[in-house]
């Protein structure tokens, strides 16, 4: 049994409670639309042309999605490269919230390809590898990130494994439990090199695209700017879902220790507003925000978004406050989703004959997708030692 295995435990409590049932009706009614999707094609479920190849299913469930899933890179960084091991207790449902992200990610991949189905070619046919393709470098760094993470989650699911009966799942984990520990390292190695990859690729994507995205997003640095925007939103998230776990599981919140590491996202916001007017400014892009369209307004809140939870964090006091950590984290989210929907389609630009907004079965595909990734991620914290062993802060009701 791992040293670490004491700091984790099971949430416990009823399953099935009225939250949670919402959430499998909400799923239930979703999949109509993922079913009518793959029966009636892309053409008839979503509202893509010729002008606009991709729509929220990449935008969202995938770029966004994936940033949202960097919670365990981030807190990585954080804990094995900075050495700030008292975060230790984050990295499992950090970890736990990428590998869900990422590998949702991967099935809106599957449900947005036109032959899903001859994916699995990727990984093992080299040959047919097209080596000046962005595309091809994020497909196969996310393959390979979902497969760590879950590797690196899998010491969660053999420690309970092993306090359960004599049967083929506690034998198998004992015998691979230490095996994994010894090769935590180097995995933990490899899942730090992935997202720096693939996150800053997303952002090379679009620079594919040329004088078709608005010169305000159009830069050589988009791919530091993904990279360094993951990193905030990742930190972002581990706060979001720290809170919430505490609010709707009934446990103690961990306010001091969200509190310390909100204050990484201080720097992380302000060098990623630096490094964008700095780029404007040497590129002399500055006066395109004295237009007044919609551009400028979405490029502005962007930039307003940005910087509000740096303002926020500044104090120490202000860092103390649960409440304000947590509106803080939400921000951060809200600016970083915005960021990448305004790349990948407000500031993209086919042609004015051409214009995109999602259908409703798009739409309800996504939603689906979202309460699917969070019916498992209750569903593993209340059988499985994910988040940190503490008394609940009160008796816990029968919520989700």
């Amino acid at each position: 049994m791992s040293s670490h295995a004491h700091l984790h435990a099971p949430v416990g409590g009823p399953l099935w409670t009225r939250p949670f049932r919402i959430l499998v009706g909400v799923f239930a009614v979703c999949a109509v639309f993922l079913a009518y999707r793959f029966a009636a094609g892309l053409g008839a479920s979503t509202a893509l042309n010729n002008g606009y190849p991709w729509g929220i299913w990449i935008a969202f469930d995938v770029v966004v999605g994936t940033a949202l899933g960097c919670g365990g890179y981030a807190l990585a960084l954080l804990v094995y490269v900075l050495n700030k091991g008292e975060y230790h207790p984050l990295v499992r449902p950090a970890i736990l919230t990428s590998a869900l992200g990422y590998t949702l990610a991967s099935v809106s991949i599957h449900v947005d390809l036109g032959r899903p189905w001859l994916i699995w070619r990727i990984p093992i046919f080299p040959w047919h590898w097209n080596l000046n393709s962005a595309l091809l470098e994020v497909a196969l760094c996310v393959m390979l990130y979902v497969a760590v993470l879950w590797v690196e989650l899998s010491p969660a699911f053999m420690e309970k494994w092993q306090q359960g009966g004599d049967g083929f799942l506690k034998r198998s984990s004992e015998k691979a439990y230490p095996v994994v520990q010894k090769a935590l390292p180097w995995i933990i190695a490899l899942g730090l090199l992935l997202p720096t990859m693939h996150q800053s690729s997303l952002g090379t994507l679009m620079l594919l695209t040329g004088p078709k995205l608005h010169p305000l997003w159009n830069t050589p640095l988009l791919p530091l700017l993904f990279l360094v925007s993951c990193l905030g939103l990742g930190f972002a998230v581990v706060v979001f879902e720290s809170e919430l776990a505490a609010g709707f599981l009934r446990r103690k919140r961990e306010t001091e220790m969200l509190g310390k590491m909100a204050w990484v996202m201080v720097p992380v916001l302000s060098i990623f507003t630096l490094v964008r007017f700095l780029d404007l400014a040497v590129r002399g892009r500055l006066g395109l925000l004295s237009n007044f369209d919609l551009y400028t307004a979405m490029f502005l809140l962007e930039t307003v978004l940005f910087l509000a939870p740096v303002f926020m964090l500044l104090s120490e006091r202000s860092r103390r406050d649960a409440g304000n950590v947590f509106r803080a984290a939400i921000l951060m989210i809200v600016a970083g989703t915005l960021y990448r929907l305004d790349t990948y389609l407000v500031a993209f630009r086919p042609g004015s004959h051409f214009s995109y907004f999602p259908s409703f079965s798009e739409i309800m595909v996504t939603l689906g997708i979202v309460a699917v990734e969070v019916i498992l991620y209750v569903v593993i914290v209340k059988y499985f030692p994910i988040l940190s062993a503490q008394a609940p802060a009160q008796p816990a009701p029968a919520r989700a």
